[in-house]
């Protein structure tokens, strides 16, 4: 019999959770509880009128449930968010064309998805049925706002989620569930005077705690679906064919990144030992061996072939 106290059984089901989830290789896990996002509200509006998410119009839907999770799961009650360590350290060969590092390996979401279900089962297996849902980059969830409100770092100048001890080379995800747990408190801004992701930029996408999604390299590289790039583009991609890492690799925060220990994070084989005219004869049989179950397939091999040949263009 449990004669444990609501409170004591609120704390211990939140100390299981979070004991499973670093069972199963998540670095941080916090928990906020389900609410409307008040303040994000504003910001997020804001954002959209001003067009600074370009092309992207599926950010302007389902924005009730974008601001409260409570729409998203019934008799929602916390917001579980989690980090999952995706850091690589290896890089491509200088001037030749590269992705991000995110990309290297697996579809994170082929990844993080089972874990995040086996996450649930073992809660469940502890406090009984859970109505829940989970998430990974897949939904209208602020996943920065709720890891931010969930203790796990602070939305920094390049608006990446920052954890002061480990950087931000970490993906996202969060189980919102219908059981009650102990809410974690936000952490403190630590980006100070800096401004190296600021001034890093090649197109200025970046200003002080505010990105134009649509001037973004990564928007350029991925989301955007046209056949041919901007001709004011040339010459500040860096390289950059999928994604962009600058605002990271410069953050001095991320002097603390650590590897990522999960084998399917690791570069699929040959990949950062392509040289230039590897990138350029790329073929979609080669494509589709080299990012099979990769991030990459997701610009599709007609945008990635664009994104190399814009490169090359004089």
């Amino acid at each position: 019999m449990n004669y444990l106290n609501a409170p004591q059984r609120i704390a211990q089901h939140t100390s299981l959770l979070k004991n499973a989830a670093e069972q199963l290789g998540f670095s941080f896990c916090g928990v906020s509880k389900a609410d409307f996002l008040a303040q994000e509200a504003p910001r997020l509006e804001a954002w959209l009128a001003q067009g600074k998410h370009g092309d992207m119009a599926y950010m302007q839907n389902n924005m009730d449930k974008r601001l409260d999770p409570r729409k998203l799961v019934d008799g929602a009650k916390s917001v579980v968010s989690l980090l999952y360590n995706y850091h690589n350290p290896q890089t491509f060969a200088p001037q030749t064309p590269k992705i991000s590092q995110y990309a290297f390996g697996q579809d994170y979401h082929l990844v993080l998805k089972p874990k995040l279900f086996e996450l649930v089962a073992r809660l469940q297996a502890a406090v009984g049925e859970v109505n829940f849902r989970v998430f990974t980059d897949s939904a209208p969830v602020m996943e920065r706002a709720w890891a931010a409100k969930s203790g796990l770092g602070w939305i920094g100048k390049n608006t990446n989620l920052i954890n002061k001890g480990s950087g931000s080379f970490f993906f996202l995800a969060e189980i919102i569930c219908d059981i009650e747990l102990t809410p974690d408190h936000p952490t403190t801004d630590h980006c100070g005077t800096c401004t190296r992701c600021i001034d890093a930029c090649p197109t200025q996408a970046l200003t002080p705690y505010g990105i134009n999604g649509s001037q973004c390299i990564s928007y350029f590289t991925i989301e955007n679906k046209q056949d041919a790039l901007p001709t004011e583009l040339k010459g500040k991609l860096d390289n950059w064919i999928f994604g962009c890492d600058i605002c990271q690799t410069v953050c001095p925060w991320n002097r603390f990144a650590a590897p990522t220990h999960e084998p399917l994070f690791a570069p699929a084989p040959d990949l950062l030992g392509m040289k230039t005219h590897d990138w350029q004869e790329l073929t979609l049989e080669i494509y589709q061996k080299l990012f099979k179950n990769s991030a990459v397939k997701r610009t599709k091999f007609k945008g990635l072939h664009r994104n190399i040949e814009f490169l090359q263009k004089p």
